[in-house]
């Protein structure tokens, strides 16, 4: 993650489609009324960022201290992913100098909200061009392709929309679930060590409430397309490792059956 940090400082100032100059090229001509209706009518369809068909996005989800970081650390050795993670690509944004939604991030980190979409979404897309520049090895990032873990995100039905609609259509969300107890009991003893903000009894709260109200919708949604696939995350990290590598493998084979429980 370091290196894509350090290629992402100007994160939110992003480079414009090739389509929108050509927009701006356009000869007088082609100003006529019929013409600008119809290209009005089409630019409000737009086309993601990233091809699919090249670029795998896989959506991990589950609540606070489910232990997505853990598990996408593992498949990264396995697969060879790009792990990108909204809260750190966030925390490093509020703490980056001259950054000027620091204290916005900050604010909402600290009560457990959801920062803007707009935010989150362009440092992603941002770190996802960082990881393709680098030209990294493997089957899975020849000829142009790639492949990321998104850790945490999307947690809102906005956000999921428009990362589909604008960035690149997800493959695959996989879902791990325990009890808000057990994940209670992993965050404090995080927070021994962690030096979060927001590891605290009382932020860990808020972030269970606005879980509950804003991500599992979007779990339901993804449900809704047959693209979730849930994990008991209760089981030793071991054993959590185990399912996670298996549907992965499933995926890329093809072969995976979606809407289960691994």
């Amino acid at each position: 993650m370091t290196g894509v940090f350090e290629k992402i400082s100007e994160a939110l100032h992003i480079k414009k489609h090739p389509q929108e100059h050509e927009q701006k090229e356009e000869s007088a001509e082609a100003q006529s009324p019929a013409h600008a209706d119809a290209t009005a009518s089409a630019s409000v369809i737009t086309s993601p960022v990233f091809d699919k068909s090249k670029i795998t996005v896989v959506f991990v989800l589950g609540g606070p201290g489910a232990g997505k970081g853990t598990q996408c650390a593992n498949l990264v050795q396995d697969f060879g992913f790009c792990h990108l993670s909204a809260g750190d690509l966030l925390r490093a944004e509020q703490n980056r100098a001259g950054s000027e939604y620091g204290e916005m991030i900050r604010n909402c980190i600290k009560e457990g909200q959801i920062v803007p979409m707009e935010v989150t979404i362009k440092l992603l897309e941002n770190a996802m061009r960082a990881a393709l520049a680098e030209e990294r090895a493997g089957e899975g990032w020849a000829e142009g392709r790639g492949r990321f873990l998104i850790d945490g995100f999307p947690r809102k039905m906005d956000q999921a929309l428009k990362f589909d609609e604008e960035v690149c259509e997800s493959s695959l969300v996989m879902f791990f679930t325990t009890t808000e107890d057990e994940m209670l009991k992993r965050l404090l003893e995080r927070a021994k060590t962690s030096g979060r903000e927001d590891d605290n009894e009382e932020s860990i709260r808020k972030r269970f409430r606005v879980y509950k109200e804003q991500t599992m919708p979007v779990v339901e949604h993804y449900n809704e397309q047959h693209k979730v696939v849930t994990i008991d995350a209760s089981a030793s990290i071991e054993e959590v490792h185990e399912k996670a590598k298996t549907v992965v493998e499933e995926l890329f084979k093809g072969e995976i059956a979606r809407n289960v429980t691994a």
